[in-house]
């Protein structure tokens, strides 16, 4: 991977966590790695616990960061909460995956779009 998408990412998971810490989510864990797998963030809502993939891209001249996150990332990323839930302590929480996209806006700022219970074990 290029710097300029690391760095890219990197600027797009900022823009999430102050997203989400914005609407009183509490951050659990960023990039979370494991045999299994990687998930962007790792965050509590309430009574929920919530597995966020993030996507960030500059255009949607090859579709919507949403839509990068198709049915194989979606099977890694549930392989991978169920890797984090065997090894930490989640009582009384609910999982959810959600996909935060994220188009980078020609002036700098982020046009955000907040996907809550994007997929699950069904897909």
């Amino acid at each position: 991977m290029s710097k300029q998408r690391q760095a890219l990412g990197a600027w797009g998971e900022e823009q999430a966590v102050a997203y989400l810490h914005k609407r009183g989510v509490k951050i659990l864990a960023r990039n979370y790695r494991c045999p299994a797998g990687e998930i962007d963030i790792i965050a509590r809502q309430k009574k929920l616990l919530l597995f966020i993939e993030v996507k960030t891209r500059r255009t949607t001249r090859f579709g919507t960061p949403q839509e990068a996150v198709g049915l194989r990332k979606q099977q890694q990323i549930i392989r991978t909460a169920h890797w984090y839930l065997a090894r930490e302590k989640a009582p009384d929480l609910q999982p959810r995956f959600d996909v935060l996209a994220i188009l980078c806006q020609s002036d700098g700022s982020a046009d955000i779009t907040y996907l809550p219970d994007a997929f699950g074990l069904a897909n």
